[in-house]
């Protein structure tokens, strides 16, 4: 049964941050996810989701001055103890706001930095994340993204995922796959996301090019929602896209994409 989440950093941002629970309970959607919870309280959060009857499905630890470009710091060997606490910080919201899996974003590589010391930073960063996240039953994620949206990106393709989680050794490490980006760095996209499903704990979907919504672009949508139900996905996908125009009028991708049978699909309105 495919599950979408809307990712509230992208979808309704015609509206307030905290309007756009409510505005994705309209829609039908039964899950949330977006980029970062730390600007509110969990309090503040963890209201809007009871009130409009939603599950917290993902959300990353601290990601460092988002504004300044800064994408993460998991590999950045001068800010382990920065990681550490973020890690800390991200669990803390997790657990006030019922959510059961955080996602560790890698970073850019510093410039001029040894690719040694990188790999191990992030992949000792991995092991603590894990181990924490672990110790109160949080899955924690990592992601592959595309270098053309953030150059610098340290992960970027399935194979080098496969070898950080080889390194790190954890049963907690899981991958965060996002169509959008895979479908940039290498294509192949249902081979590969059979021969990772074991450890695939969330995905995320966007059409290229223009990061818009299933059925503006090249990616076959219609063709890869089969195949999810064929393997027997049972985690969420997030949408993760920047709408054509709004995100309610941009719904109607559910209608015509989606496989028949008994799915969780918004409704538009």
């Amino acid at each position: 049964m495919v599950q979408f989440a809307a990712n509230l950093s992208m979808l309704f941002s015609e509206v307030d941050f905290l309007d756009r629970f409510e505005a994705a309970a309209k829609a039908g959607f039964k899950g949330v996810e977006y980029l970062s919870p730390y600007d509110f309280t969990a309090g503040e959060i963890s209201e809007k989701l009871k009130s409009n009857g939603l599950k917290q499905v993902l959300f990353n630890t601290p990601a460092g001055d988002w504004a300044a470009g800064e994408r993460g710091t998991a590999c950045d060997p001068s800010r382990v103890d920065e990681f550490h606490d973020g890690v800390a910080k991200a669990i803390e919201y997790a657990g006030a706001l019922g959510c059961d899996q955080l996602h560790c974003m890698a970073g850019k590589a510093p410039e001029g930095a040894d690719a040694g010391a990188l790999k191990q930073t992030y992949v000792d960063n991995l092991k603590f994340a894990s181990a924490e996240m672990g110790k109160v039953g949080i899955k924690c994620l990592a992601e592959m993204i595309n270098t053309r949206d953030i150059p610098g990106f340290y992960l970027n393709t399935s194979k080098q995922a496969e070898e950080i989680l080889q390194a790190v050794g954890s049963d907690n490490l899981y991958i965060q796959y996002d169509i959008y980006h895979m479908q940039i760095m290498e294509g192949d996209l249902a081979p590969t996301m059979e021969r990772l499903l074991p450890k695939i704990a969330h995905m995320q979907l966007a059409d290229t090019p223009g990061r818009h919504e299933p059925g503006t672009g090249e990616i076959n949508y219609a063709f890869i929602f089969r195949e999810l139900e064929r393997l027997g996905y049972a985690g969420w996908v997030g949408c993760e896209y920047v709408p054509a125009a709004t995100a309610g009028d941009g719904l109607g991708w559910f209608k015509d994409l989606l496989p028949p049978g008994d799915h969780e699909a918004p409704r538009h309105s």
